[in-house]
């Protein structure tokens, strides 16, 4: 079982008796602010004594999807203020989680299967490649759409060891 590290004292964020613990955010589709999100993540993430590479390595991951959010699932919409991304973040004993939600388009996930075996299909150019990182920098990541019912991207970072201590 993983426990606080001795820098953890009650009422920490990293106090057992805290976790799970998930923080939501609702915000308007427009790039303006995916900033907030951003903001919102790099804080946690530093409370949980990720390193600066890793805060920026989440940052990057967690601007993706709103940024996807912003350019592709309300792209129809003549008002995208009125349109929202949903983001949760979850925090374990053993992970940061975020998952980032929208009620727009959607879209076929096989075409990003295609991104991952180097085939790709006509309708697949340009789709997929900043979820490509994603993956790459997160210790896991999944994407779940469905056609005019949106999207939700998942992904999770295993909290850093200095964070968590052994016990027996």
């Amino acid at each position: 079982m993983l426990a606080p590290s001795k820098k953890s004292q009650k009422g920490d964020l990293m106090d057992t008796e805290n976790l799970p613990l998930q923080i939501s955010m609702k915000v308007p589709s427009v790039p303006e602010l995916v900033s907030v999100v951003r903001l919102a993540v790099s804080g946690l993430a530093n409370r949980l004594n990720f390193t600066v590479e890793e805060i920026e390595d989440i940052k990057i991951c967690v601007s993706e999807a709103c940024t996807n959010v912003v350019q592709h699932a309300y792209a129809k919409s003549t008002r995208p203020q009125d349109n929202m991304i949903d983001v949760v973040f979850t925090v374990s004993d053993e992970s940061l989680g975020i998952q980032v939600q929208d009620f727009g388009e959607g879209f076929d996930v096989s075409v990003l299967e295609t991104m991952k075996t180097g085939v790709l299909r006509e309708d697949s150019l340009n789709l997929g490649l900043g979820l490509t990182f994603v993956r790459n920098l997160m210790d896991e990541c999944d994407v779940h759409s469905e056609p005019g019912k949106g999207t939700v991207v998942s992904m999770k970072k295993r909290v850093p060891q200095q964070t968590l201590q052994t016990t027996s």
